[in-house]
């Protein structure tokens, strides 16, 4: 989890069993356990997966109760473990992608997480088909209205506290809350319901990385038990729920999860991280008209006044001109004030450089100028532009793609609004790599789930930007 999150949660003397003992089953135990596995998510019709800290620590985001957990070096008096990523860069682990795959393939029905790092509904599970208990260090909320916000930045409060950010609907505009729990604050009840009724219809419930102490959530997974489905648990140390378990896993997440979409036959889907920005262009003339007075900012798309964590800094260059002096934009806000005269045309580079957690290092931004110009307005396709960006992005196996998706004008003071996309990360599995002594399952099994049509029907939630 987030350090910072950690930091902000109320103190409490008792956190629950901490530092325990982690167990790891034998390459042959183990093998034939992630077979069971296998069978059961094959046979399975209604398949929810419960997810704890465990399933985020492959992804440089600490633990809470394991040997060098969070808590663990706390109640022992030592140094906090580090991040080894900026949490807002934290990547979907390979399990978090291989849910992904199992989801779009209408296997997995449902994901409950515990976790607030947001990294489900970053690596792509929808959002009506995730219930995040604890809440989401990256997602507001509007108590009015409902409309969610997802946020490229972690939230300064916890506790259900309201932010310094209001809702954009204009017939709402209440003030913004933040979605992560305090220790005192129960369970949200939209989150809290559909987590039950999921593991109510579920015929089996897949625990990943959760030592299940904490209440009520640790709860929820028995509620299959009652319609006849099984509980699985993939933990590295014991459970309290253990015996009420069909199969216990004992293994890194990953390998279980990875031997699983092998022996299933199954690709895991990469991972491509799309970021937002905007750039303002500002533009007057001056008292004798000779000359235009324009400002050209760079802010993040959730507000003017919201941090833009992904960039660095801005390099401003001009294109044919060495008259114009080159700027270096080091701190937020990225903003350039300057004065041309009226009847030049040039371009404006911004050479961006990105945070670190990202990718590639940089990508370049072109901008045309053109004062007695006139450009109108125009807003694409964005979903269909952004799956072409992913494509590009798998096919180059790298990173720094980007491409206008949005363009706003005002005619008087004039303006121009451009909302662009960048691609800052790519990520991809190979699942053979780590489990080479997996054997695909015989026929009968391979593949047979990756045709299934998805069933859920749920209603989509509003979540914005």
């Amino acid at each position: 989890m987030s350090l910072g999150y950690a930091e902000k949660l109320s103190f409490i003397e008792d956190v629950g069993q901490v530092g325990m003992t982690e167990f790891f089953d034998s390459a042959h135990v183990l093998q034939d356990k992630i077979e069971q596995l296998a069978k059961l998510i094959e046979k399975s019709r209604h398949l929810v997966v419960f997810t704890g800290a465990g399933i985020s620590t492959s992804c440089g985001i600490p633990d809470f109760r394991g040997p060098k957990g969070i808590w663990t070096l706390q109640r022992e008096g030592k140094p906090l473990p580090e991040a080894s990523l900026p949490f807002h860069r934290a990547m979907p682990s390979m399990t978090h992608m291989a849910l992904v795959g199992l989801e779009k393939a209408g296997i997995l029905k449902f994901v409950i997480s515990q976790n607030v790092d947001g990294l489900h509904l970053r690596s792509g599970i929808p959002r009506e088909k995730l219930a995040e208990l604890h809440g989401n260090s990256f997602m507001e909320t509007c108590p009015s209205c409902g409309a969610e916000y997802y946020r490229d930045f972690e939230l300064e409060t916890i506790g259900l506290k309201e932010t310094s950010r209001r809702c954009s609907d204009e017939k709402c505009g209440a003030k913004l809350r933040d979605t992560v729990l305090d220790w005192e604050d129960a369970l949200p009840p939209k989150e809290m319901n559909l987590a039950e009724k999921h593991c109510r219809m579920g015929d089996l419930v897949l625990c990943l990385g959760t030592s299940l102490q904490i209440t009520p959530a640790c709860n929820m997974p028995l509620k299959s038990l009652r319609g006849g489905g099984k509980i699985v648990i993939v933990n590295l140390q014991k459970t309290p729920k253990d015996k009420k378990a069909s199969l216990v896993i004992h293994g890194f997440v990953d390998k279980v999860i990875a031997g699983v979409m092998e022996l299933l036959n199954m690709k895991i889907p990469p991972y491509i991280r799309i970021d937002l920005f905007q750039t303002i262009l500002s533009q007057s003339l001056s008292s004798d008209k000779k000359f235009v007075n324009w400002t050209i900012r760079i802010a993040s798309v959730h507000g003017l006044s919201a941090p833009l964590p992904f960039i660095k800094s801005v390099e401003v260059s001009f294109s044919n001109n060495q008259n114009y002096k080159e700027a270096s934009l080091d701190t937020q806000p990225f903003l350039l004030k300057r004065r041309t005269v009226l009847t030049e045309t040039f371009e404006i580079f911004l050479n961006l450089k990105f945070s670190d957690g990202c990718g590639c290092l940089n990508t370049r931004i072109e901008i045309p100028f053109n004062f007695q110009d006139s450009i109108e307005g125009f807003k694409l396709d964005k979903n269909a532009t952004l799956e072409k960006m992913r494509d590009a992005a798998i096919e180059d196996s790298k990173c720094g793609q980007n491409a206008v998706v949005e363009r706003k004008t005002i005619l008087v003071p004039k303006s121009e609004t451009t909302v662009h996309a960048i691609v800052t990360n790519v990520k991809t599995f190979d699942y053979q790599l780590s489990n080479g002594d997996m054997k695909p399952m015989k026929e009968g099994l391979n593949g047979l789930k990756t045709t299934r049509k998805q069933r859920s029907k749920g209603r989509k939630r509003k979540t914005r930007l």
